[in-house]
């Protein structure tokens, strides 16, 4: 196998810190923050991360699949999670040391709980509004109530991040796009 060449797109508005480990080919969206020790790793495919999605310390994302991994906007990822899923929608939460296999695809406003492990044989979609939670990674469909709310939350930390991490940790420059 030929070995993994790296190129990195960083919007001028994202913030990424110096101390995150990126390999492959990978695009990050304006105004995505992605935290000290997060692991981004386009293994097979490159991977597109959106806009204003937020990747906090030992979240690891992986690309095993030779197809693009896209990641919509919003997103949030959570410390010491690692999700492998080839697509994902806009405005979801991937908890505290959850897992997601390379056979889910997730929608929109999908909340994976924490330390829950979706990991199929078969390939499978999440429906939008989805939320697993449970050691048995049971399932339930959110009405959507209080995502106006989530969303404004989100954005203020976001927002304190934004200022917050330069002050105290090295920032990785991109090329700007």
């Amino acid at each position: 196998m030929a070995p993994i060449r790296d190129k990195f797109t960083i919007h001028s508005k994202a913030v990424v810190c110096q101390d995150v480990e990126l390999k492959g080919d990978i695009t990050i969206g304006s105004g995505t923050i992605v935290h000290p020790k997060a692991t981004i790793f386009a293994v097979a495919g490159p991977i597109v991360i959106g806009a204003g999605c937020i990747i906090e310390e030992s979240a690891i994302i992986v690309n095993r699949r030779k197809e693009v991994m896209r990641i919509g906007d919003d997103n949030l990822f959570e410390i010491g999670c690692r999700i492998e899923a080839p697509s994902i929608g806009s405005f979801n939460t991937f908890s505290t040391r959850s897992r997601v296999h390379h056979t889910v695809r997730i929608a929109s406003f999908c909340v994976i709980g924490a330390g829950c492990v979706l990991a199929p044989a078969d390939d499978e979609t999440l429906s939008d509004y989805t939320v697993v939670y449970g050691p048995s990674a049971e399932r339930r469909t959110w009405t959507g109530k209080g995502k106006v709310q989530e969303a404004d939350l989100r954005r203020k930390h976001a927002e304190y991040l934004r200022e917050m991490l330069p002050k105290f940790n090295r920032l990785r420059r991109g090329d700007g796009a």
